[in-house]
């Protein structure tokens, strides 16, 4: 089939391969390139960079409401769009232009987790279960009906960066099964259930030692890599990346030895952080020549 592929991160990048592989991808459009880096030279998205790769033209719009950019889309008469996480929202005229309409990977199991970050909120409230769906794209927020899924436990011990490679190899697997067995009905999704996964707010990152140790090693697991739960240790910002909760009891903030730390109810044991301007390190690399103090902001 011809297929317009849309996305932005790197998330996106391995449905793009497994795509091109099978079909005939006429074009792929991504988010423009930002700057980044010491110099804040514009790069190009990891779906960008993977494109030229490929050989395959890639279109960078700022929106897709005008006119111009609806007729370029068009022209490419393509029997399938893919959607995942591109970034912009599809306007009606372009929703309709595919054959088979507009396709979107969503990194959860909907309606649980619809927008803009389902993996993060899916670790951060303990979820025991996520997965991937493939949604029948129409102009609510990811409200379309659902044509395939895929599910997958969550580890106590993961991390949200964990879990994006096991859903973004799912993913690929998954639209690649639904584009070889077009056209697949599509089931409304439940009336129930219903729940939205807000953007992260870095305001959300700091580290409250008063809550009970299951959440804040879910907060440490869930922003991890990015943007990194943190906590102030002797004035500077320690990003904490991987946790578990471990017995332990004390007044909250309270160094337990090692890198256990007492919250409001039980303790958690911090084992993989980033001091500010080094790389991740485990807990045992990070506390050698650095002795914390016995409690901590």
């Amino acid at each position: 089939m011809r297929v317009i592929f849309m996305g932005t991160p790197e998330f996106s990048v391995l449905a793009l391969r497994a795509i091109a592989a099978r079909h005939e991808v006429v074009a792929v459009y991504s988010q423009p390139p930002r700057a980044a880096g010491r110099g804040q030279k514009p790069r190009p998205s990891a779906v960008h960079a993977a494109a030229e790769e490929l050989g395959i033209e890639v279109r960078t719009p700022l929106r897709l409401r005008d006119p111009a950019d609806q007729q370029a889309f068009a022209a490419l008469e393509a029997d399938v769009a893919v959607v995942v996480a591109y970034g912009l929202i599809l306007p009606q005229p372009v929703l309709d232009v595919p054959r088979f309409g507009c396709l979107n990977i969503h990194a959860s199991l909907l309606p649980r987790w619809r927008g803009a970050a389902p993996i993060h909120r899916a670790v951060m409230a303990g979820d025991a279960e996520t997965g991937v769906a493939i949604m029948q794209m129409e102009a609510g927020l990811d409200t379309g009906p659902v044509l395939a899924e895929a599910r997958t436990g969550i580890g106590a011990g993961e991390t949200t960066a964990d879990l994006h490679d096991r859903l973004s190899m799912m993913g690929a697997a998954l639209i690649v099964d639904v584009l070889d067995r077009l056209p697949l009905p599509a089931a409304p999704q439940a009336g129930e259930g219903v729940t939205y996964a807000a953007k992260i707010d870095k305001a959300e990152a700091r580290v409250d030692w008063t809550r009970p140790a299951a959440e804040v090693d879910r907060l440490i697991r869930g922003l991890s890599p990015f943007p990194g739960a943190w906590c102030e240790i002797e004035g500077e910002r320690v990003k904490l990346l991987r946790s578990r909760v471990v017995a332990g009891q004390g007044a909250p903030g309270q160094v337990l030895g090692g890198f256990t730390v007492a919250c409001g109810d039980g303790a958690v044991e911090v084992q993989e952080a980033q001091r500010s301007g080094k790389r991740p390190m485990t807990a045992g690399e990070l506390l050698r020549g650095w002795t914390l103090p016995a409690q901590l902001d």
